[in-house]
């Protein structure tokens, strides 16, 4: 007899606001994209992307979505937090209090967070007091970096 599982939810946060430096958000979207599609556990997992989130929205995308794993691709701002876009598409940081209240929200739900930004080590932190899994960047890294580092998470 073979259960019928549902796949794990990946949401794919990105937010590149228009007044910070460019990122290649939508090729790392692709590339993720790209290795679960020629995994042989490819439907194991559901990829649903949300790109430009804005600050307003962040609740609400998990609440609708309910995923087991969160993967943010954008900037970080070390102590301070995460960029995300305000409703001008202008940076607005998301605090690591108001991240890790956030995630203490889904404690039920989300299994594993991928901080794919610079400096996102304290968020990290933060978030680990409510997920089990949390992955965050101690130093600045560059678009094929962060882009191969996610290649080589979702292809293990």
């Amino acid at each position: 007899m073979t259960l019928n599982k549902s796949p794990k939810k990946i949401l794919l946060l990105s937010a590149n606001p228009r007044d910070t430096i460019r990122l290649r958000v939508d090729q790392e979207l692709r590339e993720i994209e790209e290795v679960l599609q020629n995994s042989i556990n490819r439907d194991r997992f559901q990829l649903i992307p949300k790109t430009a989130v804005r600050t307003r929205d962040l609740q609400q995308i998990m609440l609708h979505n309910q995923p087991h794993i969160v993967h943010f691709s954008g900037h970080g701002q070390g102590n301070q937090g995460l960029v995300f876009e305000d409703i001008q598409g202008i940076t607005k940081i998301v605090s690591t209090k108001a991240l890790a209240d956030l995630f203490g929200l889904f404690v039920s739900s989300v299994e594993c967070v991928v901080l794919n930004a610079c400096y996102s080590v304290e968020q990290a932190r933060a978030i680990a007091d409510h997920v089990d899994y949390v992955v965050g960047m101690k130093q600045e890294l560059g678009d094929q970096a962060a882009i191969a580092y996610s290649q080589g998470f979702y292809r293990a």
